[in-house]
C-alpha cells in the first residue's frame, strides 16, 4: 500500500505542475548563481557507461586533487547512468545498487565532499533512463527529496523513454521539484536540443545539452546499429546556428562531455578543448584518470585556456571567417582582451598570415567591437606560453592538420 500511495502522490505533484504550466501560472525557478562561470568537472559515461562503482569514484576524486585538477577548477564527480537498481523499492525509492556502492551512496558523497569537491548524479525524464534504469516520470518531486536528503550538487536530467511528454513541461516540473526540496542543486538538461532549450530553459536550468552524444573523433558522424548517431567535436560545434546570444553566466550552452584523453591524438585533444573553451562550453571531462597521459594533463589544466573558458563575461566565441578550410574564431573576453583562434579544419599543413590592421571584429549579440587601425594589443600564445608580438604586425605561422593556434589579444 505505501508503494502506491507514493506513487500516486508523486504523480499528483507532478500532474499538478504540469497543468499548472499549461495554464501560464507556473514561475519555474532555478536555484541561481550555481554556475556563474562554465562548470567544470567530470563524468564517468564517455569512457565507463554503467560499468562504476565506488572505488572508481574514490579513485578519481583523489587524482583530481593530486594530480592539480582540483585546483586548475574542475570541481564536479557526476555518476551517469547506470548506479542505481532495476526497480525502485516499495517505498518507489531509488536505490543505488549495493554491489556497486556496497558502502553506501551517502558515504560515497561524504567521501567526495570531504576532497573539497562537489557530486553529481544522473536521472532521465522518462519511464527509464538510456539504459534502462528507473526513470523518473512520476516520481519527480519524490526523487528530489532523496537527492537532496543525499546531498549531491548536480543533477544531470536525460531524455531518453518519454514519448506523450513535452520536453518544456518535463523539465520545468524537475526543477520546481529540485527547488521544493531545498537543497541547491545544479540542474544540467540533457535534452538534445531537439526541442530548442535554448529558447525557454534558462529559468529552469544552469546549462542544457545542445546535440546527442559526442564521439571521440575530429568531424565524422559514429551510425550506431539502433539508428542514432553520436558526433565528432567539431560536428557539434557546426550543428546549431544563432544560439550563442542564448549562452552566459549560469545559462550555458553545453556541447556535451569532452573527450580529451579518449582515442584522438594530441592535437586534436588540443583543438578540442580549445574550441569548448572558446564557445564558453562546461568542461566535463569524461576521460579514465587512472590511465591519463601527461600530454592529457597537460591539456586539460592548461591555465591560460581554462580563463578563456571561465573568463567572466562568459561570452560564447563565433567564427570570424574561413578561408580554405582554415578558421579563425574570436571570443571577447573581460578588460577588453579578446581571445583569437586559428583553426586548421584540413588534412593538410596551413600558413597563417593575419594582418590585424585588415580586420575589424564587431560582435553584434553582445554590442562588443574592436579595430586593429585604432588599437594596439599584445599578442600571447597561449598553447606556447609565449609572446608572440602585437597587433602593429601580421601574426604568421605554420599550423599542422586538426591542429589550432590560440592567441590572447591584451590592449598595450
Amino acid at each position: 500500500m505505501k508503494k502506491i500511495f507514493y506513487s500516486l502522490l508523486s504523480l499528483i505533484l507532478s500532474l499538478s505542475a504540469f497543468s499548472q504550466g499549461n495554464n501560464h501560472k507556473l514561475e519555474p525557478s532555478k536555484f541561481e548563481g550555481l554556475a556563474m562561470t562554465p562548470p567544470m568537472g567530470w563524468n564517468s559515461w564517455n569512457t565507463f557507461a554503467t560499468d562504476i562503482n565506488e572505488d572508481l569514484v574514490k579513485q578519481t576524486a583523489d587524482i583530481m586533487v593530486a594530480s592539480g585538477m582540483k585546483d586548475a577548477g574542475y570541481t564536479y564527480i557526476v555518476l551517469d547512468d547506470g548506479w542505481m537498481t532495476r526497480e525502485r523499492d516499495a517505498n518507489g525509492n531509488l536505490v543505488p545498487d549495493p554491489k556497486k556502492f556496497p558502502s553506501g551512496m551517502k558515504s560515497l558523497i561524504d567521501y567526495v565532499h570531504s576532497k573539497g569537491l562537489k557530486f553529481g548524479l544522473y536521472n532521465c525524464a522518462g519511464t527509464k533512463t538510456c539504459a534502462g534504469y528507473p526513470g523518473t516520470r512520476g516520481y519527480e518531486y519524490q526523487d528530489a527529496r532523496f537527492y537532496a536528503a543525499l546531498g549531491i550538487d548536480f543533477l544531470k536530467y536525460d531524455w531518453c523513454n518519454t514519448e506523450g511528454i513535452t520536453a518544456k513541461e518535463a523539465y520545468t516540473t524537475m526543477s520546481n521539484a529540485l527547488k521544493t526540496a531545498g537543497r541547491p542543486i545544479l540542474f544540467s538538461l540533457c535534452e538534445w536540443g531537439d526541442n530548442q532549450p535554448w529558447e525557454w530553459a534558462e529559468p529552469l536550468g544552469n546549462m542544457w545539452r545542445i546535440s546527442g552524444d559526442i564521439y571521440p573523433c575530429f568531424d565524422c558522424e559514429f551510425k550506431h546499429p539502433e539508428n542514432w548517431s553520436s558526433w565528432g567535436f567539431m560536428k557539434i560545434i557546426d550543428m546549431r546556428k544563432g544560439i550563442r546570444k542564448y549562452s552566459g553566466p549560469d545559462h550555458w550552452n553545453d556541447f556535451d562531455m569532452m573527450e580529451v584523453g579518449n582515442e584522438m591524438n594530441d592535437t586534436e585533444d588540443k583543438s578540442h578543448f580549445s574550441m569548448w573553451c572558446m564557445v564558453a562550453s562546461p568542461l566535463i571531462a569524461g576521460n579514465d584518470f587512472r590511465k591519463m597521459s601527461e600530454e592529457t594533463l597537460n591539456i586539460l589544466t592548461n591555465k591560460a585556456m581554462i580563463a578563456i573558458n571561465q573568463d567572466k563575461l562568459g561570452i560564447q566565441g563565433f567564427r570570424y571567417n574561413e578561408n580554405n578550410r582554415l578558421e579563425t574564431w574570436v571570443k571577447p573576453l573581460e578588460n577588453g582582451d579578446w581571445a583569437v583562434a586559428f583553426l586548421n579544419r584540413s588534412e593538410e599543413e596551413k600558413s597563417i598570415d593575419f594582418n590585424w590592421k585588415d580586420h575589424s571584429i564587431k560582435d553584434e549579440e553582445f554590442n562588443k567591437e574592436t579595430s586593429f587601425n585604432t588599437i594596439t594589443y599584445n599578442v600571447q600564445d597561449v598553447w606556447n606560453n609565449k609572446k608572440a608580438g602585437n597587433t602593429k604586425k601580421a601574426y604568421k605561422s605554420k599550423i599542422a592538420p586538426h591542429d589550432i593556434v590560440v592567441l590572447r589579444l591584451s590592449k598595450k
